[in-house]
């Protein structure tokens, strides 16, 4: 996946003299709760991914049905007949539907006139609960998951690692987007061919202070910026500076237009 969000995107720019995203950066990665007992977070998770198609004004109402979106399980769902892998019964039974044709159909026509109707948008306590975190679920979930992932260092330093590293990958994700928005290379070894104290690079490390909770360290490692304190040097000026502030406002603005 960084190949092709980074290198291949370069690439296909360089190949067609175009600027900009090719994707819009990694993928959201986060464990999902499908206990059978509480299943609505489930269900928010299939929500999101049915309806995508629909909030990318791709498919559904006046675009053609959802169902007929082929890079999707959806049209499976309505076929009844999907690869061995897809497993239908548990979507469905988190819906209280019937595991049958009936279940079937009533679920794909339920996505279907939400998707002509308010273009797929999934409710805003469903997104929140989309993008809160490091996990969907109820608290006991991610205690669950921080016992399982941090055995070797229990109580607060191991949940504090697992937030650190969720923080670090949010970061990653931001630092793609904004470097390929303004036309710089995605990967440390490109970055590291342009001045430490580059006015993009210093601007994509102040949005990444905002946005995010990762330190100086990271950002000068990642942005190939050298020490850590030349970081909160030039980002303190940064912010002293009304026209590079209206820079971050726009840059923010572009980032907020591509989702």
């Amino acid at each position: 996946m960084k190949y092709l969000l980074g290198t291949f995107s370069q690439g296909w720019n360089a190949r067609r003299s175009r600027r900009g995203h090719v994707f819009q950066g990694r993928y959201k990665s986060i464990p999902v709760s499908a206990a059978t007992e509480s299943p609505y977070y489930f269900r928010i998770a299939a929500d999101y991914i049915h309806l995508n198609p629909a909030r990318a004004k791709l498919a559904g109402g006046k675009r053609g049905s959802l169902s007929s979106y082929k890079w999707s399980s959806l049209p499976d769902y309505a076929r009844g007949k999907g690869p061995d892998w897809l497993v239908t019964d548990r979507l469905l039974g988190a819906f209280e539907l019937s595991k049958d044709g009936r279940g079937r159909r009533a679920y794909v026509a339920w996505l279907e006139k939400r998707a002509a109707n308010d273009g797929g948008k999934v409710d805003e306590a469903a997104m929140k609960a989309l993008k809160r975190g490091w996990y969907l679920g109820e608290p006991t979930f991610a205690d669950k998951l921080l016992a399982m992932v941090v055995r070797k260092s229990p109580g607060k330093r191991g949940r504090d690692a697992v937030e650190r590293f969720h923080d670090e990958a949010e970061a990653e994700r931001l630092a793609v987007r904004a470097l390929a928005t303004l036309a710089l290379p995605p990967d440390r070894k490109g970055l590291a061919k342009i001045r430490k104290g580059d006015g993009n690079k210093v601007l994509v490390a102040a949005l990444l202070r905002e946005r995010t909770s990762v330190g100086n360290g990271w950002l000068a490692k990642r942005l190939e910026m050298g020490h850590p304190g030349s970081v909160s040097r030039l980002v303190g000026e940064f912010r002293k500076d009304t026209k590079r502030m209206k820079e971050l406002g726009k840059l923010e603005r572009m980032l907020k237009s591509d989702t």
